[in-house]
């Protein structure tokens, strides 16, 4: 993996680049769909890829271990082959769905022992099988296998859990680098920079994994509960470390405005399921604010969902009928709020870097950041 920063903002820390993988490029700042299982729940790869314009999506590797399994990814030639997607996949290591099973789960310095919310049947991830399974379903970029403190920790439990987590991130690097893909094509590897909200355990991560040399660098530990003034605080003291070449990946989050705060704080890589979970209960993102589309007010409203909108169904489908289609639990309303969602989230990002481009990002963001939090 390659990345070339291109431009940076004079007002803010935004910035823009390109990541270059063996399954092309990306254009940064990007937002990643979320594929957790393999698939964007109810969008076609091709409307992800023409409509959309999705650069790079994510699988998980908790779920996916679980379902197909490894001997099925395997077969098929890795996870690009099985699910028809020729563009970067990034996969998470499934540190945060083990740790989110906190009623299923011990941790040990080896690894975590979990029961799958499936059937629940034992496992156990240690940083080293993560890395192999991460191999197997082939993604272009890896995640490190990490414990994700929840956001109110105690300064004491984020301590451990961050020693922990580096320990782990060691053990991670040194499988990764003696093992080699499976499918021909190279992989990238990303630690994890966690620390809860202290500013020192922060700075101490960022230390470490800046002195592991990696192609990029990721920040989880955010948006898991702690205020929002505070995520935006831990970014600013992570980025003030982090190498400025290499790209900054800002885990799970978030709200449009949530990313657009983060652009302007110097990170370049986005993923979140709001998008799509939020859309499949009414909730659309829009370039004026955000519609609750279940609401009667729109019942009789004949406009577009967004008239600034850049996918088809932003002129193809009135308000009035994706509220019916909603309002009745048919599927389509689903599939037109998602679809929606997911290409406002890949324009609010060309956006800004069109305008990092042009040195008018930071005065474009105050004025949007008005508008992506006015309920309509």
């Amino acid at each position: 993996m390659d990345f070339k920063l291109h431009k940076t903002d004079p007002k803010s820390s935004a910035r823009t680049g390109e990541i270059t993988t063996d399954h092309g490029k990306i254009e940064t700042p990007i937002f990643m769909p979320v594929g957790t299982l393999g698939s964007v729940k109810g969008v076609h790869q091709r409307e992800l890829r023409d409509d959309i314009n999705a650069e790079i999506i994510l699988g998980n590797t908790y779920h996916l271990y679980l379902r197909p399994g490894l001997d099925v990814l395997e077969k098929a030639g890795g996870l690009h082959k099985f699910n028809g997607w020729d563009c970067p996949i990034l996969t998470d290591s499934g540190g945060f769905q083990v740790f989110s099973l906190a009623d299923n789960r011990k941790l040990t310095e080896e690894g975590a022992m979990f029961r799958s919310h499936i059937d629940g049947s034992k496992h156990f991830f240690t940083p080293e099988n993560v890395m192999d399974i991460q191999r197997t379903i082939g993604a272009d970029i890896i995640m490190a296998f990490d414990e994700c403190p929840p956001g109110t920790s105690t300064y004491e439990y984020a301590k451990n859990s961050l020693e922990l987590t580096q320990r782990w991130l060691e053990r991670c690097v040194k499988r990764f680098d003696e093992t080699e893909p499976k499918y021909g094509y190279s992989q990238t590897l990303f630690p994890i920079v966690q620390g809860c909200v202290y500013d020192d355990l922060r700075i101490k991560a960022a230390e470490h994994v800046a002195s592991l040399d990696r192609e990029g660098y990721a920040i989880g530990g955010l948006a898991v509960g702690e205020p929002v003034e505070e995520m935006y605080s831990m970014i600013e003291v992570v980025n003030d470390v982090l190498p400025e070449d290499k790209p900054r990946y800002l885990m799970g989050v978030g709200t449009p405005v949530n990313i657009l705060e983060a652009i302007s704080r110097g990170v370049d890589m986005f993923d979140c399921v709001m998008p799509t979970r939020n859309g499949r209960n009414g909730m659309i993102f829009t370039s004026e604010g955000i519609i609750n589309i279940k609401n009667k007010k729109w019942a009789d409203d004949f406009s577009p969902i967004d008239p600034n909108g850049t996918s088809f169904v932003d002129s193809a489908y009135s308000k009035a009928y994706v509220r019916h289609l909603v309002h009745s639990g048919e599927l389509l309303g689903s599939q037109i709020c998602s679809i929606h969602n997911l290409a406002f989230y890949l324009w609010l990002v060309r956006e800004a870097r069109e305008q990092i481009n042009a040195g008018t990002f930071a005065a474009w963001k105050d004025i949007m950041v008005k508008k992506l939090a006015t309920r309509l």
